[in-house]
């Protein structure tokens, strides 16, 4: 029986559960394995402000190698560009809806000062891009305690992944998903990524069967883009590529943490080239001045 590693949160054994499903449908046993990571243990600081790579996989990483997992389900924005040595995505399934959510009420109708919160320094730099008047606060938690903090009034719209919202049946209290021209969602979002030892083991065989051809080209062109930049996972950057036929569309936004400065650009290119076209978007982002945002955030 293979064994699946994953975060305890509500989302991510949704998650974990969907792909022991895909397995169980190939006619492959699997059990989960809950494993608790530095990200869920500190909840009390920006995940901005705690600063290290791969806040919520290093644990579970750590498990594939020591070989008591054989496969480990993550969020691939969660997934920092450079994966330890002997690890792997064999498979990175057909992806969500990508796009960020409002909850609570619509932009236009949160009141002059009014409260939104966050846990990302992306959504929070865009969002005062968008409205330099809203008071952009920090949330920690998984879903249902942001959800409740709403609730109780401490906001009166939290910014979400509408693909979470999506696949826990909880789409019926979004007030407005936001177009990536309005917020560039962030690198990988809406898709799940398989990580397995590079052993071509029971594990790896399994998850190569899970690999949306798709939702890879467009999650390769981000995460190039992300690479070429650095690679954190928590710096105020965008990318979102799309796919018509064998044309691939990458759009980018980085984003001064005061949102005073947003610089966008977007490029094309053939769907075989989508790591060039990331790392080509990435060096035309740095030459507009994405450079000077970025090491004034990593300086921070």
């Amino acid at each position: 029986m293979l064994v699946i590693g994953s975060r305890g949160s509500k989302l991510a054994l949704w998650q974990a559960n969907w792909v022991m499903a895909q397995l169980a449908g190939l006619g492959l046993e699997s059990r989960i394995e809950i494993i608790h990571t530095t990200g869920d243990k500190v909840t009390d600081v920006p995940l901005a402000k705690v600063g290290t790579k791969g806040l919520f996989t290093k644990e579970i990483e750590e498990a594939l190698l020591a070989e008591s997992i054989d496969l480990a389900v993550h969020s691939l924005k969660d997934m920092p560009t450079e994966l330890p040595e002997g690890l792997v995505l064999p498979a990175i399934p057909v992806r969500e809806d990508p796009r960020d959510a409002v909850i609570g009420m619509p932009l236009a109708a949160i009141p002059h000062g009014g409260k939104v919160g966050t846990s990302s320094l992306r959504r929070a730099a865009q969002l005062k891009a968008m409205r330099p008047d809203l008071d952009v606060q920090s949330v920690r938690g998984n879903l249902d305690t942001r959800l409740r903090k709403l609730d109780e009034g401490q906001y009166d719209a939290i910014l979400l992944a509408a693909a979470g919202m999506r696949r826990l049946g909880w789409q019926d209290r979004i007030a407005e998903i936001l177009s990536p021209a309005q917020m560039c969602p962030a690198v990988g979002q809406g898709a799940l990524a398989i990580e397995t030892r590079a052993d071509g083991g029971a594990g790896h065989q399994a998850a190569t069967r899970l690999d949306d051809a798709a939702t890879r080209a467009c999650v390769t062109a981000e995460r190039a883009l992300l690479g070429a930049m650095g690679g954190g996972c928590q710096v105020p950057l965008g990318a979102h590529a799309t796919l018509e036929g064998d044309r691939m569309h990458l759009q980018a936004v980085v984003v001064t943490p005061d949102g005073a400065i947003l610089i966008r650009r977007e490029g094309s290119g053939a769907r075989g080239q989508a790591a060039e076209l990331g790392a080509a978007l990435a060096q035309t982002l740095l030459d507009a001045g994405a450079r000077e945002i970025l090491a004034q955030v990593y300086g921070a």
